[in-house]
C-alpha cells in the first residue's frame, strides 16, 4: 500500500571520517529517548554501522543502496523501514557526493549510489557534519561549495564537530552564517565516545556487547545536550509517494511446504540485510538463528545461510566447534541447498589461518594485508540453488582475506565479471558445487528477490526427497 512519506533527515559530511556515525546513532537515540518512533537507514552496503542504528532506535538496522538494489527500489524500501515510524534518521556513506568507486581500479568513479544521489530521491534535507578542527573563517567557502554543487540537493543546516573551544565555534558560527546554512547543533571534542575499529571497520556492536550500548547512550547524551532536535525535526522532509515494498510481491507468493532454513549468526557472522529474513519467511522458509560459535544445527533444517563477519577474529573458537563443522559438512554432502557469502565461504574452506574448517570447498583461507573492495558488475556462470546462468547481479567485495591452494575440481566457479585497468581480464569467482554456493561476492536480497525464493524452493525440494 502507499503510505504517508515519513519526514527524514539524512546525516552526511563532506568526507569519511568526520563524525557521521557519532551524529547520526545519537539523534537516533536521542529522538528515541524523547518518545519518537526512529527508522533508521544507512546509504550503501555497510553492514556494521546499522547494528549501532538498531541498538539506539530498536528497531532493525536498513540499508538504502542504490547499486545493489536499483534506484527505483529505493523509495519502497525507505517506505517499507519507516511504516508506524515517526521520524527517519538517515546516515550517509563517505563525502557527500562520494559514489560508486573501485578500490582495485577496475573502472571509473561515479556519482551513483552517493548520499546525495540517496537524499535527492527521497526528497529529503542533508545535514552535513563538519569535523571543525583546522576550520575557521573558510569553513564559509566549504559550506557555499556543498551547498552549491548539486541543486537537487538541500543543505538543511550543519553540525559543527569536534570544536575545539567557545572561541572556535563563535568564529565557526560567524562562517556559517555568513554563507547562510544554519547551525543545528556544535558538538565539543569528545575523544572517549571512540568506538574501537578494525581492518575493515568498526567493530560490530554484536562483538562489542555492553561496551556498543554504552557508547550508544553516550552518543544520545552527546547529541541531546549540544543539537538542537526541534530544530532537527522541522527541518525534516521527504517526498517519496512510491508503495511500500513488500517481501511477499517480490518473490512471488509464497512456496510448497516450510522447510527450516538455518541462518548463521553471533559474534562471527553478523553481516546480513533485514529484508534477507523477510524474504526467507515471505517465501514460506521457518527461519532459525544458530551461532557457529558453540551451537550445532537446528533440528529439521533443510537450508543453510552463512553470511559476511569477521570469522578470522573466532577462527580458534569456530575450529573448536568440530560437531557443527561435521554437521554442516554432512549437510553438504546430503544435498541441503547452502548459501554461504564471504565470511561464510571461509567457513566452508579446509581451513582458516591454519585452524579447521568444515571443508566443503575444496581451497584454504588466510587473512592477507590487501583490502578487496568494490562494486561488481557479475553473471553467473553456473545453475545453482540461487540464480539461472547467464543471471546478471551487482555486489560487493569487502575483505582482506584470500584463498590459496584452490584446485576447484570438484566445483565450478559462481560469478564472471570483467576488470578494468591493472590486471585487466575476466575474473571467475567462487564455487558452485552440487547445492552449494559459495562466494566473496555479497548481494543484496532485495535487489535478488526471486533468487531467495529459488533457495527456499530448493530446501522444500531437499524436505520432500528426505521424507
Amino acid at each position: 500500500m502507499v503510505t504517508a512519506s515519513v519526514p527524514a533527515v539524512v546525516i552526511a559530511a563532506p568526507a569519511s571520517g568526520s563524525g557521521k556515525t557519532t551524529v547520526a546513532t545519537g539523534l537516533m537515540g536521542a529522538l528515541r529517548a524523547a518518545g519518537r518512533r526512529v527508522a533508521p537507514f544507512k546509504v550503501g552496503p555497510d553492514y556494521i554501522d546499522p547494528g549501532y542504528h538498531a541498538l539506539a532506535t530498536g528497531l532493525p538496522g536498513r540499508n538504502l543502496d542504490a547499486v545493489m538494489v536499483g534506484a527505483r527500489r529505493i523509495g519502497p524500501l525507505f517506505g517499507h523501514g519507516t511504516a508506524g515510524c515517526d521520524i527517519a534518521i538517515v546516515e550517509g556513506v563517505m563525502g557527500l557526493f562520494d559514489g560508486k568507486i573501485d578500490m582495485s581500479g577496475a573502472g571509473a568513479a561515479s556519482a551513483e549510489g552517493s548520499t546525495a544521489a540517496v537524499a535527492a530521491m527521497l526528497g529529503a534535507p542533508v545535514v552535513l557534519v563538519v569535523d571543525a578542527r583546522g576550520h575557521s573563517q573558510s569553513l564559509a567557502a566549504v559550506l557555499h561549495g556543498f551547498s552549491t554543487f548539486d541543486s537537487s540537493v538541500r543543505i538543511g543546516g550543519v553540525i559543527l564537530n569536534r570544536v575545539g573551544s567557545p572561541r572556535h565555534e563563535e568564529v565557526l558560527r560567524q562562517a556559517c552564517e555568513r554563507v547562510g546554512v544554519p547551525v543545528l547543533g556544535s558538538l565539543p571534542r569528545m575523544a572517549e565516545l571512540a568506538v574501537p575499529s578494525r581492518h575493515l571497520g568498526l567493530i560490530t556492536a554484536l562483538e562489542h556487547g555492553g561496551r556498543a550500548r554504552s557508547a550508544v547512550d553516550a552518543m544520545a547524551e552527546l547529541v541531546r545536550t549540544h543539537v538542537d532536535l526541534g530544530a532537527i525535526e522541522a527541518l525534516a522532509r521527504s517526498a517519496v509517494t512510491d508503495t511500500a515494498w513488500d517481501a511477499e510481491d517480490e518473490v512471488g507468493g509464497r512456496h510448497d511446504g516450510s522447510p527450516v532454513v538455518a541462518i548463521a549468526g553471533g559474534p562471527a557472522f553478523t553481516f546480513g540485510y533485514a529484508e534477507h529474513v523477510e524474504l526467507l519467511r515471505a517465501s514460506g522458509a521457518e527461519v532459525a538463528v544458530f551461532d557457529p560459535l558453540t551451537d550445532a544445527l537446528p533440528e529439521r533444517t533443510a537450508g543453510v545461510v552463512i553470511p559476511g563477519g569477521f570469522p578470522e577474529e573466532h577462527a580458534e573458537a569456530l575450529a573448536a566447534n568440530t560437531a557443527l563443522l561435521s554437521g554442516v559438512r554432512d549437510a553438504a554432502s546430503r544435498g541441503i541447498p547452502i548459501h554461504a557469502e564471504c565470511a561464510g565461504l571461509l567457513y566452508l574452506a579446509r581451513n582458516l589461518d591454519g585452524h579447521a574448517m568444515a571443508g566443503v570447498i575444496d581451497a584454504d583461507a588466510r587473512f592477507g594485508s590487501v583490502l578487496t573492495l568494490g562494486y561488481r558488475d557479475a553473471v553467473a556462470l553456473e545453475t545453482s540453488v540461487l540464480f539461472e546462468a547467464g543471471q546478471r547481479v551487482t555486489g560487493h567485495e569487502f575483505h582482506r582475506t584470500m584463498l590459496v591452494d584452490s584446485d576447484g575440481a570438484h566445483s565450478a566457479p559462481a560469478w564472471g565479471w570483467r576488470r578494468t585497468g591493472p590486471g585487466a581480464g575476466v575474473v571467475r569467482e567462487g564455487f558452485v558445487q552440487d547445492g552449494v554456493h559459495a562466494s566473496y561476492l555479497h548481494t543484496h536480497p532485495a535487489g535478488n528477490p526471486r533468487s531467495i525464493g529459488r533457495f527456499v524452493s530448493a530446501c522444500a525440494r531437499y524436505c520432500s526427497l528426505d521424507a
